[in-house]
């Protein structure tokens, strides 16, 4: 399997992290679901930062040029991401959750949570090493 990550600092776009939940619900999700040989996207944020972004697993490296083939989130966003990097995946955990399946999962798609700034907001050990980045 192979690994894409993409992600915009959205500082200089008209579009906001909040703004793009929009996206994810009304078009992206089902979109991306149709694509031949992607395993999973997740979409990422930190509303305070103005950063967006997506992990992608794919079968095969030949189906990575798939990325931005349903995405509408460059036209969106006004400019092309900020980075895009393509990886050979060395290894899966999967570890115990409370959740039995990944789709449905995020604040785009979920009722009742916090979408204020502080929800894409990492701090603390968790936040791992690219937080402060």
């Amino acid at each position: 399997m192979y690994v894409s990550i993409v992600m915009w600092d959205l500082k200089k776009s008209e579009a906001t992290v909040e703004s793009l939940r929009d996206y994810l619900r009304d078009y992206a999700v089902d979109a991306y679901s149709t694509l031949d040989g992607m395993r999973l996207k997740a979409w990422f944020s930190n509303a305070e930062r103005q950063v967006w972004g997506a992990v992608y697993l794919w079968d095969r490296p030949d189906q990575m040029q798939s990325l931005f083939s349903v995405s509408k989130a460059i036209e969106i966003i006004g400019y092309p991401p900020t980075s895009v990097g393509a990886f050979a995946l060395e290894a899966i955990a999967e570890g115990n959750s409370v959740h039995e399946t990944l789709t449905g999962l995020g604040l785009a798609l979920e009722s009742g949570l916090e979408t204020g700034p502080e929800a894409g907001a990492a701090s603390g050990p968790e936040a791992g090493p690219t937080a402060g980045a």
